[in-house]
């Protein structure tokens, strides 16, 4: 379409002359998506073809090959060929911190940072294998200058080994609800313009060769390419799974890690068999009549960690070829100036159907720990959890596996207001299920176990005193002792 060739070529030759090669990428692969999604190319499901994954797609974690702890020379010959790349575009809305800073700058256990964690992993794996993985984020404009800030503090430190690399993901122009064109003219001011946002974790590909480090990491003589949130804290290098697509024998290019589905996870994206093919299914793309079967555990029973594992190769012979397609998630806004726009999103896992041979690994919960929302930092900042070579472990103090049902009220949702109610993290480890709501704080030392549920009624207020024990209790109404 002839408007929307000319509008788009505005933005860039509106765009300042030092800046136009980069915009002109950037704007090539948002016609690419745009004009997908003009033509009516639909994504749209056949809900009938839907099956689960046969056995070819679907692998046990157990039934993986272990690999020998003892063979250093091997492992170390493996990671050398790794690298870790983390999403790091998100902010803490989830907690309550609006548009201010990073999530990963947000302190989740011992002080350290969600960077910190990551840091502290791969430093371990390093020193332990006398290797060199790096670790590179995949920052957005929201994240990207404090993070860089922060990481300043790690350069000049005294055993520090990791290699960090950042990158920027594009900034993909929002369309107007009503023309159906781009909301801006140019590219100035991308950090305050409401017109522009980053399109979803589903940009890495062209934006991580866009930026010239796939390239220099195929150089250097890297592989693979392990992908996670960063706000993930079960997401680690795995050396099983690593030597899985590191084996001679291996045709995997891309390897997504899916673990058991719980009540708590019923909205999360699954991976599915589509005439034939792996596929990923998230929750926005499921039509209204067939959401109570996407929720059903018995129908859906595997849902998508995020955790990728693809060869840099691979990745880059896509991008080349142009045939990285993905589906389109069509995201509808009000902004803040009144304006209805539309944002064409995609996930960084949709990409799987694009690498024949690519299968999942079903893992065990353990690699699925994010912080999304308070009711997740209070688990791992308890006694739940402990720190050990960077890595978060389930404490083995707890007689069951399973991670407790953690439900807090609107209260505790902002991070502020939510370590203003606890004077210390209580013990949850007899805990099963936890339910706070209303103006309720914790005293010191106050231990949770079997089924907890807390209600304080609009205009009361619960105090738990502290050294409490509250094992399947109810309490409710109005508590509140004061120290004299």
């Amino acid at each position: 379409r002839m408007e929307e060739w000319i509008h788009l070529k505005g933005i860039v030759d509106n765009t300042p002359e030092q800046k136009q090669e980069t915009v002109r990428k950037e704007m090539d692969n948002f016609y690419k998506l745009y004009a997908k999604w003009r033509s009516g190319i639909s994504d749209d499901l056949v809900w009938g073809n839907i099956r689960p994954l046969p056995e070819t797609m679907l692998q046990g974690y157990s039934s993986l090959r272990k690999v020998d702890s003892d063979d250093k020379g091997c492992i170390s010959k493996q990671l050398n060929k790794l690298v870790v790349l983390k999403l790091n575009g998100g902010l803490g809305t989830g907690m309550g911190l609006g548009t201010v800073g990073p999530k990963s700058l947000i302190r989740v256990r011992d002080n350290a940072t969600f960077l910190d964690v990551t840091l502290n992993q791969i430093e371990n794996l390093n020193e332990k294998y006398g290797v060199s993985v790096p670790l590179v984020l995949m920052n957005s404009i929201n994240t990207d200058d404090e993070t860089r800030s922060a990481l300043k503090k790690y350069k000049g430190i005294t055993g520090s080994n990791v290699d960090v690399l950042c990158y920027m993901q594009s900034y993909y122009p929002r369309i107007d609800r009503e023309t159906l064109l781009p909301c801006v003219k140019d590219y100035n001011n991308i950090d305050t313009n409401e017109g522009w946002y980053p399109p979803g974790h589903g940009d890495l590909y062209e934006s991580l060769y866009n930026s010239g480090l796939l390239e220099k990491l195929i150089s250097a003589g890297k592989e693979v390419l392990f992908i996670s949130n960063i706000d993930n804290l079960g997401a680690t290098v795995d050396l099983n799974i690593l030597n899985h697509i590191m084996r001679a024998n291996s045709k995997s290019q891309f390897i997504a890690e899916v673990t058991n589905k719980t009540r708590a996870d019923v909205k999360g994206g699954t991976l599915i068999d589509y005439n034939g093919q792996a596929k990923l299914l998230e929750y926005a793309q499921v039509p209204p009549e067939h959401v109570d079967d996407f929720k059903c555990v018995k129908t859906f029973k595997i849902f998508n960690t995020n955790n990728l594992w693809i060869s840099l190769e691979a990745i880059k012979d896509r991008v080349e070829k142009g045939i990285l397609d993905r589906d389109i998630i069509e995201n509808h806004k009000t902004l803040d100036d009144g304006r209805n726009v539309i944002q064409l999103e995609t996930a960084v896992g949709a990409a799987i159907k694009n690498f024949p041979g690519a299968f999942a690994i079903n893992v065990p919960r353990s690699r699925f720990l994010p912080v999304k929302q308070t009711s997740d930092l209070l688990l791992v900042m308890s006694n739940l959890y402990h720190l050990e070579e960077g890595v978060i472990k389930m404490s083995p103090l707890r007689q069951f596996p399973v991670t407790p049902l953690v439900k807090l009220g609107t209260e505790f949702k902002r991070i502020q207001h939510f370590l203003k109610r606890f004077q210390t993290i209580p013990d949850l480890l007899e805990l099963d299920h936890l339910t706070v709501t209303g103006d309720v704080y914790f005293g010191r030392n106050v231990s949770l176990r079997g089924t907890v549920i807390i209600v304080a009624n609009h205009g009361e207020r619960i105090d738990i005193p502290a050294n409490s024990l509250l094992e399947n209790k109810i309490v409710s109404g109005n508590l509140r002792i004061l120290d004299h």
